[in-house]
C-alpha cells in the first residue's frame, strides 16, 4: 500500500499530472491540473488496497486476541500478503483477466475465516 501510495506521486510528477491548482502551479502551470490515465490507475489501485487492508487490519488484531495457533495465523496472513500482493501488480500492470479477481478472491478467504472464528467465539459468551 505504501510502495503504491509512493508510485502514485512518482508518477503525477513524472505525467505531470496533479489533482490541485496549487500543486499544478508549483510544478508548471494550471495546464497540469489535469488527470492521467496512469495516474488514475495507481489511484484505483491504492483506494482497492485501502478498502481491502484496513478491514482485513481490524480482523487481525481481533483474531490474534483470540490467541489462535501460531501456524495457522501465519498461514492466514501470508495468504492474504500475497495475493494482495499479485493483485496490486496485477492491477498496476493491466494484467489479463481473471488475474487481478482471482487475487483479490483468494485474499478474502483468510478474511472471512478470520471473521468467521471472531464471531463464533462470540456467540460462545451468549
Amino acid at each position: 500500500m505504501f510502495a503504491v501510495a509512493i508510485l502514485t506521486g512518482q508518477l503525477r510528477l513524472r505525467k505531470k499530472a496533479f489533482a490541485n491548482p496549487e500543486d499544478s502551479l508549483r510544478h508548471g502551470g494550471l495546464k497540469f491540473c489535469r488527470t492521467d490515465a496512469n495516474v488514475e490507475r495507481c489511484r484505483r489501485a491504492h483506494r482497492n488496497d485501502m478498502e481491502c487492508i484496513y478491514p482485513f487490519l481490524f480482523l487481525g488484531v481481533m483474531y490474534c486476541l483470540l490467541e489462535p495457533s501460531p501456524s495457522i495465523a501465519r498461514i492466514h496472513f501470508r495468504i492474504f500478503f500475497l495475493a494482495r500482493a499479485v493483485h496490486s501488480v496485477a492491477y498496476l500492470f493491466a494484467l489479463k483477466a481473471p488475474t487481478r479477481s482471482l487475487a483479490y478472491t483468494i485474499g478474502q478467504i483468510p478474511c472471512f475465516s478470520m471473521a468467521l472464528k471472531i464471531l463464533i467465539n462470540l456467540a460462545s459468551y451468549w
